[in-house]
């Protein structure tokens, strides 16, 4: 009989605690042992319920960020956490090595919910779209008949999908992508929103469209009407495939499972990430038909971690809350209040503010102050969320909160721009 059974094994409660720190000793070791890729808020969270979290000093505040959707469930998800806790004590990885009980029931479903035939999991969003540029290309070199190593794929400008060294190639952020050349070849740019000049952009060549339905980081920009039904038009006029990142416009945030649906468009794949993981553990996946994801075989693309036991677990409840739950009803609901208290501020410290479901980019008037300003200032108010470029921030609060705290944390931010204005 093996002897290394109980291997590694042992007491947690014999486990020394963490020290206990203040924000700011938190903050300073932070800063001192990690390296600066981030400039966070001066917050250091240490629990979180539903759609409020709890600093270390016992602060609390109202989550209006919600992990850039990928805390769309809430925090402390009772169902969440008992697929997790479930999955935790039988097996969290065997690797695609091996076949997991976890792993045909949990594509299957998310297949089923899209629309779509097939599924391939991964971890992160930018894996997600790394994989959607790979299948584009193999997919154009074996069934469109590209010329080997010719494919392009047409992106929008002001995007987002990630900070690879093949996405910041195409990105039009000078700060995600300066200083990390030489860059990948093969992406075409256009403006968001402008189908002719995209329609201009695609050739023989030609792989795929990659853009997000919604832009999240450019502000939660939402296209015109008619936008992604024509991008649909010229993909099919052009044999070219339409890839949707639905990363973090999809699996709730906008009031439906796809952001796309908005816009009666079916696209030939879908990208999805954050939520998708229920904020529990990164999980991303590609889920397309056979004819698209057919041309991946055994070794050309994969993870240790994709499609892993306990992602599955986690990804398949994510699948039936969405199917079953009130959520995409509460984020249609509430996002007609968050329309209309945002509009309420237009000419009283806001510029302008766009919004679907519950997600909203506002641009506040750039003589009160940045956008990062804001955001501490409303930090101070017990209400986090973030900004992006200038003056513009973002707000995408859990699709669990109550129309209570969703009035109670707009009026915090009324309260902030008097303040500003003063």
């Amino acid at each position: 009989m093996s002897t290394t059974q109980n291997l590694g094994q042992h007491d947690p409660a014999g486990d020394p605690g963490t020290p206990s720190l203040s924000s700011a000793d938190h903050i300073a070791l932070a800063e001192e042992r990690s390296a600066h890729n981030y400039a966070p808020l001066p917050v250091v969270v240490a629990e979180g319920r539903g759609a409020w979290v709890t600093d270390v000093e016992g602060r609390r505040y109202l989550d209006c960020l919600a992990g850039y959707s990928a805390m769309n469930f809430g925090h402390h998800n009772p169902d969440l956490l008992a697929a997790a806790h479930r999955q935790l004590d039988r097996v969290t990885l065997t690797s695609r090595a091996f076949h997991n009980d976890r792993f045909a029931p949990w594509v299957s479903a998310l297949a089923d919910m899209t629309g779509k035939q097939k599924v391939l999991p991964m971890n992160t969003g930018a894996e997600a779209v790394e994989t959607g540029i790979k299948v584009a290309r193999k997919w154009a070199y074996e069934v469109k008949g590209v010329p080997a190593d010719q494919a392009t794929v047409v992106v929008a400008g002001d995007n987002f999908h990630g900070r690879t060294t093949t996405v910041v190639s195409f990105s039009s952020d000078a700060e995600a992508r300066t200083g990390f050349g030489p860059y990948t070849p093969g992406f075409r740019s256009v403006p968001y929103g402008d189908a002719a000049a995209l329609e201009e952009a695609v050739d023989h060549t030609t792989a795929a469209v990659l853009i997000e339905p919604v832009q999240g980081e450019a502000g939660v920009i939402v296209p015109p009407p008619d936008y992604l039904p024509r991008v649909r038009e010229i993909c099919d006029a052009n044999r070219v495939l339409f890839i949707a990142d639905e990363v973090q416009s999809g699996l709730g945030r906008t009031g439906t499972i796809r952001a796309c649906e908005h816009f009666d468009v079916a696209p030939d794949a879908y990208l999805f990430g954050k939520a998708l993981g229920g904020g529990i553990l990164p999980v991303s996946a590609m889920v397309a038909d056979e004819d698209v994801l057919g041309v991946i075989r055994p070794g050309q693309h994969g993870s240790t971690f994709g499609g892993n036991p306990l992602a599955g677990a986690v990804g398949h409840t994510v699948v039936r809350m969405l199917t079953e739950g009130p959520y995409l009803g509460n984020a249609q609901r509430l996002g007609e209040v968050l329309r209309r208290r945002l509009k309420e501020f237009v000419g009283n410290g806001v510029v302008s503010a766009r919004s679907i479901g519950l997600w909203a980019g506002v641009d506040v008037d750039p003589a009160l102050g940045s956008g990062k300003e804001l955001c501490r200032r409303l930090a101070e108010h017990g209400v986090l969320v973030k900004d992006t470029h200038g003056s513009t921030i973002r707000m995408s609060p859990p699709l669990v909160i109550s129309e209570e705290d969703l009035n109670w944390g707009l009026d915090r931010f009324g309260e902030v721009l008097e303040d500003l204005r003063r």
